[in-house]
């Protein structure tokens, strides 16, 4: 036998053999050999097993290659590995989805969209999310430090912390330093002009889809993707035109301390709206910051009583059936008592009025007589060709139905007659007073610019005569009535005053007006309807008190029109030539000798 030990003292093991073992050993050939073979075959193992490992690290280091390859062509990041499939954020939009931009009519650049960065978190590697949310409130000053704590510290594995972040919002946030957060391209709408064209424009959400104004309506058009790509959109707006008329309305809405004020100018002619104004009104790039109030649109929403312009429709009405002629008229001596109410006259005369007068004086007991001739089945369907008795179209959702009495009887007729008893919107009342100038048609108003063969009338609602009659009796209304604060000159403007009391809870409140006075010009030959309206305005030295339309609302027209004349190329007339005289001469009473050449 043999012993095999080792030794501390020695790196090499020391062998010991019995007397019989050593006799048998081979000689020192046999053993040489036996060594030589021994160590063959552990150099053999030693390169199979290195072999094998490269194989492995190879398989391992191309599995890792394709992994890599696969990862860069989906386009996903480390922010998307990151966050659960639950918890992911949505697809960054492509420019083939970018929303379309919104112009005016001249290519004024209304909407478009911006590429922003959304900051987000994985907040299991924030590794202080107290430290992080105190540093993230001095970069991001509208958010709250506790709110963001409260989101660094949930479970979830992605959590938004602020959606489109300006270039030196994303530029701070990154020099801080913070592990666990990161950022996400998205888009965002932008609106060069604000508020100017705030209600019309409405906004977006955050995820760019459009919840209110054409933004809302034409939604599907300005985000389309795939085969339907988005497309442009452009409205009929003006924004010079849009410029002069909300500044014309928030001067004159301070002068009389209203509570609101709105206004519009429409193309008679093709239905376009080149400016509608709403006051207050909001900044669309932040509307979460406004009161509903301010968002609210009081030209196409709100429904008002809206006056003595409705006797531009009794009017009308009485000519076109025949009930009535010109140089007819009816005994305005005493107050109409009917029903329990009695209708008088703010400003009576006492006597009997012509047609002529009866307009120009705005006379309720007349026109309650010229409506109730025509009788109230035939009032009410005069109305509803006007577009008065339905809810409008136009390409925007906000948009506000008219509220009807609960009957109509004569007592109704008389009343609506001169503006009380029946609730329209500015927009129905300048589209109605539209129809009553421009021959007699009736076109659908719009926001979008129009191509001219979309430009057809919808229906015929009063002849060409009336029309023309109409066109010299608002003119009268500017020369010689109500409205002569409204005359723009060089600009033959024509008009109708409308006073009413606010009806609040079931009744009328005295000390609460609309004030507004509907136009068009030049009278000669109209092509655009100024609307403007003060919501409760108040009486002041210069008015002496007074707050009636006469007074508070013609101004903002005459001023407005004086300064739009010239955008929208309209020549100054000479108002005193002997041609125009003679073109919008109307007798005022029988006992003119004169006669008018219709």
């Amino acid at each position: 036998m043999s012993e095999l030990t080792w030794s501390t003292k020695s790196p090499r093991p020391r062998i010991t053999l019995t007397p019989s073992l050593a006799q048998n050993l081979p000689d020192d050939n046999h053993m040489a050999l036996r060594l030589e073979g021994s160590a063959k075959e552990t150099l053999e193992q030693g390169r199979n097993r290195l072999v094998m490992a490269g194989v492995i690290f190879a398989i391992c280091f191309i599995a890792l290659a394709s992994r890599l390859i696969g990862l860069a062509i989906s386009g996903i990041g480390d922010e998307e590995v990151i966050a659960s499939e639950a918890d992911a954020p949505p697809p960054v939009a492509t420019t083939e989805s970018k929303r379309a931009e919104i112009r005016d009519r001249n290519g004024v650049l209304l909407a478009t969209t911006l590429t922003t960065a959304s900051l987000f978190a994985d907040p299991k590697k924030v590794l202080d999310p107290k430290e992080a949310a105190a540093k993230l409130t001095t970069v991001l000053g509208d958010l709250n430090e506790a709110t963001i704590l409260s989101k660094l510290a949930s479970a979830k594995n992605f959590i938004w912390l602020k959606r489109n972040l300006t270039p030196s919002q994303q530029y701070q946030v990154n020099s801080l330093g913070i592990p666990g957060l990161y950022f996400r391209e998205e888009e965002k709408r932008f609106y060069p002009m604000g508020p100017l064209v705030s209600h019309v424009m409405g906004f977006t959400d955050v995820d760019n889809h459009g919840i209110a104004g054409v933004e809302k309506h034409f939604d599907e058009q300005l985000n389309g993707s795939g085969e339907r790509a988005s497309q442009e959109l452009i409205l009929s707006l003006d924004v010079r035109i849009q410029h002069a008329l909300r500044d014309e309305l928030s001067r004159h809405m301070s002068i009389f301390r209203a509570i609101g004020a709105a206004g519009m100018v429409m193309d008679i002619k093709t239905g376009e709206i080149l400016g509608m104004v709403s006051l207050p009104d909001f900044d669309p790039n932040r509307p979460g910051d406004f009161s509903g109030d301010a968002k609210f649109n009081r030209i196409s929403l709100g429904v008002y009583e809206m006056g003595s312009t409705f006797k531009t429709f009794t009017t009308a009405m009485g000519l076109d059936t025949g009930t009535v002629g010109l140089n007819g008229g009816y005994d305005a001596t005493e107050p109409i008592r009917k029903g329990g109410f009695r209708i008088r006259d703010d400003h009576p005369k006492k006597r009997w009025l012509s047609v002529p007068e009866i307009y120009m004086y705005s006379s309720n007991i007349g026109a309650a007589k010229m409506a109730d001739e025509v009788g109230p089945k035939r009032h009410k369907a005069f109305l509803a060709k006007l577009g008065l008795l339905e809810k409008p179209s136009l390409e925007i959702p906000e948009i506000g139905a008219p509220i009807l009495p609960p009957r109509w009887n004569s007592l109704e007729t008389m009343t609506i007659s001169f503006g009380h008893g029946l609730s329209v919107s500015p927009l129905q009342l300048s589209t109605g007073i539209a129809a009553i100038v421009n021959g007699g048609n009736y076109i659908k108003p719009t926001v979008v610019r129009r191509d001219s063969e979309k430009r057809t009338a919808v229906r015929q609602v009063i002849s060409a005569k009336t029309s023309d009659i109409m066109r010299r009796l608002m003119r009268l209304v500017v020369e010689k009535g109500t409205g002569g604060k409204a005359a723009a000159p060089g600009y033959l403007v024509g008009g109708k005053t409308g006073t009413a009391e606010k009806a609040v809870g079931g009744r009328y409140k005295r000390d609460a007006l609309i004030a507004s006075f509907v136009s068009a010009f030049p009278m000669n030959d109209p092509r655009y309807v100024v609307f403007a309206m003060l919501d409760e305005p108040k009486g002041n030295a210069q008015t002496h008190g007074f707050r009636s339309a006469g007074w508070t609302a013609a101004p903002i027209v005459g001023r407005l029109i004086s300064r739009i004349g010239p955008i929208l190329s309209i020549q100054p007339l000479d108002e005193e030539s002997e041609a125009i005289q003679k073109a919008m001469f109307i007798p005022i009473n029988s006992r003119e000798k004169k006669l008018a050449s219709f």
